[in-house]
């Protein structure tokens, strides 16, 4: 540890977050999570949609197999961002670097709203297209850490599973609204109309939901955590190199924990469900429209799920909360494409639902579980990038190893094993992991944060 200058504008307070701050926070972070995921989603969902054809035709028969390689992409660059993140975030505080991280989002996002088609101009078009993804990935990648630690360390201590669940509804919500209104332009602009226009309309929204969450986050006060950290002048100088040094292991297991439940979500956020079930060649070939609005559904059950395991991690401890959740997404995978392939839209539904409630059981406590485990002075560091090298574990390239299997056996059967598989590495992760519920966050405690959580190991 050692000490770093006070960040610009910070006044020491001593102060504990006030019930009006912690409202506060709580708003802002769903608010600025569901803008940032809103974003992200949109891309996965108009691959599956039109991107094959608009931007990836020129490379090939394997367009959408290409394009979900693309959603993937945006993975590698997210440990960028955690780096960059965690790295400022330690340093300078939680709020600043989200500010950022969603006025990144925004300015890609908008972009790929009014870039012109491979039909114009030509190769650019994909290309400038994937550049905008890894853009999108970056700030991914730095958003999460800093919106989970301000919703977690504003928390009152029996409180954090239920405060830490605001950040993660904004995955679900995020879902919601991107496929929701991608269903709405589908009704609106139909057919041709949606292929020229009408998918761009969701991606210029983004510019007005950028305006609305950094009003709502210029006004949440910082961490209290980071507040007393630099008071004390507290902070590491290099964050990320002392959270390889000392927690290398944990850093690994976290994210295992993560890429069990993200490896599932990207069948519908990476746009892998609605691709399959839409395909005009493929064995369901059903309408646009309905399944669109069947996902946005199951954005719901995946909310409510997702917002009932924080308050249940509070009360049961983390583990025994992810426990039960790795039981019920085992059970969604092994009914979801069964259930999907009915071919009926009311039946799709249903397997989603199912799915999400496992889902929401997976990941609803992850954001106070990632909290507790690291040590105050380097948490941010810890948390973005145990979430960024899960994503790629996990969902970066699910959508494509979904198509690249189905593609190889003529058979879902394969893409169930896979998720199956998925979700036992994500049980066995959270086993090997000490319930830490309740352990005191604040600087005072860091020699008791710094013992490790894994169980065999007293120190990372």
């Amino acid at each position: 540890m050692s000490t770093s200058p006070t960040p610009r504008g910070f006044t020491p307070t001593g102060t504990i977050a006030t019930a009006a701050d912690r409202r506060r926070v709580v708003f802002a972070t769903v608010v600025g999570t569901t803008v940032e995921w809103y974003d992200f989603f949109i891309y996965a969902t108009a691959v599956g949609l039109v991107f094959g054809q608009l931007f990836f035709a020129p490379l090939g028969s394997d367009s959408v197999l290409i394009g979900f390689a693309t959603v993937g992409v945006s993975f590698l660059f997210r440990p960028l961002g955690a780096f960059l993140a965690g790295h400022l975030g330690d340093k300078y505080g939680r709020k600043v670097v989200l500010m950022w991280t969603l006025i990144l989002m925004g300015v890609a996002t908008a972009l790929i709203g009014v870039l012109p088609s491979a039909e114009s101009i030509g190769l650019a078009a994909p290309v400038i297209l994937v550049l905008l993804r890894i853009l999108q990935g970056i700030s991914a990648g730095g958003e999460w850490g800093g919106a989970v630690l301000m919703a977690v360390e504003h928390a009152p201590k029996t409180r954090r599973g239920a405060f830490g669940a605001s950040p993660q509804i904004g995955v679900p919500l995020g879902l919601l609204l991107a496929s929701g209104v991608m269903a709405l332009m589908s009704a609106i602009a139909p057919g041709e109309q949606f292929l020229q226009w009408g998918w761009r309309v969701p991606f210029l929204l983004s510019v007005v939901l950028i305006l609305v969450g950094w009003y709502v986050r210029r006004r949440v006060e910082e961490s209290p955590v980071f507040l007393e950290l630099a008071e004390r002048k507290e902070h590491s100088r290099m964050p990320i190199v002392e959270l390889f040094r000392k927690h290398a292991v944990l850093v690994i297991i976290a994210a295992v924990v993560f890429a069990g439940n993200n490896a599932v979500g990207y069948m519908t956020t990476g746009g892998y469900i609605q691709g399959y079930a839409t395909n005009p060649d493929g064995p369901l070939g059903l309408e646009r429209g309905p399944v669109l609005w069947a996902v946005t559904g199951s954005a719901v059950t995946w909310l409510l799920s997702t917002l009932a395991a924080g308050f249940a991690s509070d009360r049961f401890g983390r583990r025994t909360t992810y426990v039960a959740g790795w039981i019920m997404q085992l059970v969604g995978v092994f009914t979801l494409f069964p259930l999907v392939n009915t071919g009926n839209v009311f039946v799709l539904f249903l397997g989603l639902a199912i799915l999400t409630i496992g889902l929401g059981f997976t990941y609803g406590p992850q954001a106070a579980l990632y909290a507790e485990l690291f040590p105050a002075s380097i948490r941010f560091s810890g948390v973005s990038i145990s979430y960024a090298i899960g994503a790629i574990l996990g969902g970066a390239f699910a959508p494509t190893i979904a198509t690249a299997l189905v593609t190889a056996f003529g058979s879902t059967t394969p893409v169930t094993w896979y998720l199956a598989g998925m979700t036992v590495l994500g049980l066995v992760a959270t086993l090997m992991l000490r319930d830490r519920s309740g352990i005191p966050l604040d600087p005072d405690h860091e020699a008791e944060q710094a013992v490790s959580p894994v169980r065999g190991l007293t120190r990372a």
